[in-house]
């Protein structure tokens, strides 16, 4: 027997890899004699310089960046082997777990550290970066990214613009003469998981708005500020940064990225996935196992892990299982991508507060009792 295990992570409960340490574990323990090859993915989000870092090598960095409340706080990135890439997620510098419940407000947030990952990563010599978009705080349209790389905003009194998506409807004039040097020989790809433009109803705004603890009153003003900040940009550089796919990402970074910066914007899944060559480690798998905290059609629709995996694990006529927090409606759609399972790891009723902070022995019960069905099955043909 061959197993793979390629599982996102469980948001705010278990990394990938930690997932994959259990299912290595609870294989072992039915399968004494199996092989086992653990490849933690992301879809750019949460996990991507993890799953670069496990299977690439290289260096786990640490730099002391600007939090999205502007509290200092200290962010992971990845520099590679090479010494010449740099693996970096925006939401180790401006995520959403960063902000307590209770202070969530898209309007005072700021991507400033994100910025700030890019010139340690500059600084240290890397020149092709390679940056995860998902699960940030922020709604600043990247306001704050460009600030600390160098750009300057200013109000029609020529103060500075304190660089939250509030203050977007104050901004007069951009200037990016000030970039840092080095960003002209810096080629930028973004993982992105999402589609969305900057404007509109399905822009930053109005679609990722309200997670990040938006009103609809906020949301009003974002979208209005957003506008006139996107139009004052595109002024300056002479070119669109609102309208295509991926604009709208982390609350308008990906705007900031690829309409001002120039990067290249890719599917996180798919780029993830062929840098930890999974296609070469799925050869002779007898099973693929996954998983996330919650599986539902959007897993299958909308490039997340689950939907890269199991396009790989199709090709090879590999089946694959699924372990899951909880299953939502769409979920058998996954069975119309390949020869596949999904399991929930809940033992009994409970909230999904109680699912969280029980993550890892429920994942290790879960997995036990698939590794054994398995067994069973296999003693059965």
């Amino acid at each position: 027997m061959k197993f793979v295990f390629a599982p996102d992570s469980f948001k705010g409960s278990l990394t990938a890899a930690e997932i994959c340490d259990i299912l290595e574990t609870c294989a072992k323990r039915v399968f004494p004699d199996a092989e086992t090859v653990s490849v933690p993915v992301a879809d750019g989000g949460e996990g991507t310089a993890d799953a670069f870092l496990r299977a690439m090598g290289g260096t786990l960095m640490h730099t002391k960046v600007t939090g999205p409340l502007f509290e200092k706080t200290t962010a992971e990135w990845v520099l590679l082997p090479d010494g010449r890439t740099a693996v970096l997620e925006a939401a180790r510098a401006c995520g959403l777990p960063l902000v307590p419940k209770d202070e969530r407000d898209p309007e005072m947030t700021t991507s400033m550290g994100v910025g700030e990952l890019i010139a340690a990563a500059l600084k240290a010599g890397a020149r092709h970066l390679l940056i995860g978009l998902g699960g940030s705080s922020t709604n600043d349209g990247g306001i704050g990214m460009l600030s600390a790389l160098g750009a300057a905003f200013t109000s029609r009194e020529g103060r500075s613009i304190m660089p939250v998506g509030g203050e977007l409807i104050n901004t007069a004039k951009a200037d990016f003469s000030g970039l840092l040097p080095a960003l002209s020989e810096t080629d930028i790809t973004v993982f992105c998981d999402v589609t969305n433009p900057l404007l509109g109803p399905e822009g930053a705004s109005y679609v990722y708005g309200p997670q990040k603890g938006g009103t609809p009153d906020a949301l009003d003003r974002l979208e209005e500020g957003m506008a006139h900040y996107a139009a004052l940009v595109s002024e300056a550089l002479g070119r669109d940064i609102s309208s295509f796919a991926g604009a709208g990402a982390a609350g308008g970074l990906g705007a900031a990225l690829g309409g001002v910066l120039g990067a290249q914007m890719k599917s996180g899944v798919e780029a993830v996935l062929d840098a930890v060559n999974f296609d070469e480690k799925l050869e002779g798998a007898s099973l693929a196992v996954s998983g996330e905290g919650r599986v539902d059609s959007t897993s299958v629709r909308f490039g997340k892990v689950l939907s890269g995996v199991a396009a790989r694990c199709r090709a090879k006529g590999i089946p694959l299982a699924v372990l899951t927090g909880s299953i939502g409606e769409g979920s058998e759609e996954l069975y119309e991508m390949c020869e596949s399972t999904v399991m929930a790891i809940a033992s009994g009723p409970m909230s999904r507060d109680e699912s969280m902070s029980n993550a890892r022995a429920l994942l290790e019960s879960a997995a036990e009792r698939l590794f054994r069905a398995i067994k069973i099955g296999a003693r059965l043909a």
